[in-house]
């Protein structure tokens, strides 16, 4: 009940995809970063990802299988991603999510600033992190949860498992070069990923309405 709860309450606050991209641009003009923290490194990647974003709402396409795939979903569903303007995986992940979404009636995307909303994101960490983005998935009528995904497609979450134990850390070096991989995957993964789920989450609940 409390799950249920804590989802309901901080969804009231979400925002459209072009919101969250106003609001952040709005910081950004203040010469600050979304989010709790500030410094100038976040700044940095903040106006990083400005750019990347405004590349991505441009470049990244649905293909028509895909689009197919979506139309045909029994049922309708919020994804409900948490995310900041600092990150830079929610940067490459967001225009994939928000094309998806605009290609089908079957889901709405909706966003939360992460550290606007501790709590829902305490019931939601990656491997004990507060990792973003992160996709809560809810059934539209009932608000339910249905499952989740986050916060990087699996090809990604690999390299940076694989860099860190070669070297221990995830530092500047690893993360261009995870720019790199999101860049040569086109946003690929991350829509037959997200395609699977949503396909198998069905079959677990096919007595929605």
């Amino acid at each position: 009940m409390k799950t249920t709860t804590t989802i309901t309450s901080s969804f009231l606050d979400s925002i459209s995809y072009a919101e969250y991209r106003s609001k952040v641009t709005a910081l950004l003009l203040e010469g600050k970063s979304s989010g709790n923290e500030q410094s100038e490194e976040l700044l940095h990647y903040s106006n990083l990802n400005e750019t990347r974003m405004n590349r991505l709402d441009k470049t990244i396409h649905v293909g028509k299988v895909n689009e197919q795939a979506l139309n045909t979903l029994q049922h309708h569903y919020y994804w409900l991603v948490l995310a900041e303007g600092w990150c830079g995986d929610a940067a490459q992940l967001l225009p994939i999510f928000n094309k998806m979404a605009n290609a089908t009636d079957k889901i709405k995307l909706r966003i939360l600033f992460r550290d606007e909303n501790e709590a829902l994101m305490n019931m939601f960490l990656t491997n004990g992190s507060r990792s973003i983005p992160k996709v809560i998935i809810l059934e539209r009528e009932t608000m339910q949860l249905k499952g989740t995904w986050g916060p990087r497609p699996e090809g990604a979450t690999n390299f940076i498992k694989s860099y860190k134990r070669q070297y221990g850390v995830v530092d500047e070096t690893a993360k261009t070069e995870l720019q790199l991989w999101y860049l040569h995957d086109k946003g690929l993964s991350t829509q037959t990923e997200l395609l699977n789920l949503m396909v198998h989450l069905e079959q677990l609940n096919p007595q929605i309405r």
